[in-house]
């Protein structure tokens, strides 16, 4: 079998519309990328080996969790799968949960009500001042160090959209105090942002953005191994695919929602969710970024779920409503169950797309969170999250208790798992041990 020509991690499909949009389709994980091993990136004329990147998903949905049906009770490897958390059984590997938590920054004195702080010291460890977050959240510190090589320093994605309207509950990222990195949330944007420019055909999706690369691909080809010839025939084939799915959502999905109908917002977000973490997962593969926020649900989100037969009410007021009831109990274990399913849906993708000699998963962190832990009381301490993904030999495989701060978690992540070197963060005190 013929090897293919030596060729850069940062190589793009270039081209241009008959209108002169320019068009960039980043490649995959192609075999010519790597050396021999397919354990580090080729050797260049001018460089070296270098290391296969790591990445960083923060993953976040809103109004916590009833703990009753996701907390494990068991601690170590042998805990059990809870109703909540059953999506990932078969990631159980995969995966760590973190309990025990504190966000001690979400419970001093501020304006709004305890989403505002909550939401806040999530992600920035500090308190909410009256328009946004106190500092610049977790993920673009990391993005600082690990996101200047690549083609997007980091990329904001969100998926369901009602909320109260306050800055603090619609945004997760933030550059600095008070300035907010908004969420894509119409997957047609994501798409063109990461494909090329928009341009008429591709508006009503009559043409495909791969009709303007295709003497790129075609000469590409031409120095290809057989191997690498399907691979790149499969991505690009499954870029075609996500653009035809794009395409068959409903007209008014191309625009966000300006005020919802009567009985609220009742789009099928199930199906945008999956578009929008198979679009993050095109821009790993092709290199295009290595930090993420996903945000698929809002902070006190009013999310309908008609896909679970809830339309009654809104998610804020499930989790406020007739939550001691069992009833109420249950709707709260089939929502934050739909939570997971999206969850494990992106893990499940990035586990299944080559690079190297592994795959995208075993070099990316994901970190699961929700701005309280039991909903109704708004609780604040012993938070719950899920870490995703062997970035830096993360520990996999089990639940840990820990009396931590969220300071001393972020801390522990970037400088362990993604070799960032983040030595200060707002309520971290000391490195947790039993992670990596």
């Amino acid at each position: 079998m013929s090897a293919s020509k030596p060729l850069s991690r940062r190589s793009f499909l270039q081209g241009a519309t008959a209108a002169g949009a320019a068009v960039r389709v980043g490649l995959p994980a192609l075999e010519a990328m790597f050396n021999a091993s397919g354990s580090a990136y080729a050797a260049s004329r001018r460089l070296d080996e270098k290391p296969l990147e790591t990445r960083l998903v923060f993953w976040f949905n809103g109004n916590g969790i009833p703990e009753k049906y996701w907390k494990p009770q068991e601690l170590g490897e042998d805990f059990r799968i809870t109703p909540c958390l059953q999506p990932l059984a078969r990631f159980r590997d995969d995966i760590h949960v973190i309990t025990g938590l504190d966000s001690a920054a979400a419970r001093l004195p501020g304006p709004g009500n305890s989403h505002y702080p909550s939401m806040s010291a999530l992600l920035s460890g500090q308190v909410y001042t009256g328009r946004g977050a106190g500092g610049p959240s977790f993920d673009q510190l990391v993005a600082g160090k690990l996101g200047g090589e690549t083609r997007f320093r980091s990329l904001q994605i969100g998926v369901c959209q009602e909320s109260f309207g306050e800055s603090i509950q619609r945004n997760m990222s933030w550059a600095d105090r008070d300035r907010p990195l908004p969420p894509e949330m119409i997957p047609h944007k994501l798409f063109d942002r990461l494909f090329g420019k928009r341009e008429e055909g591709w508006i009503h999706r009559k043409r495909s953005v791969l009709d303007a690369v295709s003497d790129d691909a075609t000469a590409l080809e031409a120095g290809l191994s057989a191997q690498d010839k399907v691979r790149l025939d499969e991505y690009l084939s499954s870029v075609r695919e996500l653009e035809r799915s794009i395409a068959s959502l409903p007209p008014e999905y191309q625009r966000p929602v300006e005020r919802p109908a009567e009985g609220g917002d009742l789009r099928d977000y199930p199906r945008i969710a999956k578009l929008q973490s198979d679009l993050l997962v095109h821009a790993f593969a092709s290199g295009q970024t290595r930090v993420a926020s996903y945000m698929l649900t809002k902070c006190q989100g009013l999310t309908r779920f008609p896909w679970l037969g809830l339309t009654a009410q809104r998610h804020h007021e499930y989790t406020h409503g007739e939550v001691e009831t069992p009833r109420g109990m249950r709707i709260l274990r089939d929502i934050c169950r739909w939570h997971v399913e999206e969850f494990a849906y992106l893990v499940g993708r990035l586990k299944a797309t080559p690079e190297g000699d592994g795959n995208l998963l075993d070099r990316t962190l994901l970190v699961f969170a929700h701005e309280h832990a039991e909903a109704n009381p708004h609780k604040n301490n012993d938070l719950a999250l899920i870490l995703a993904g062997h970035a830096g030999g993360l520990q996999t495989g089990r639940h840990t208790w820990t009396p931590g701060t969220l300071g001393d978690l972020y801390t522990t992540l970037a400088q362990e798992a993604l070799g960032a070197r983040i030595d200060a963060f707002p309520t971290f005190h000391e490195k947790l041990t039993g992670l990596v």
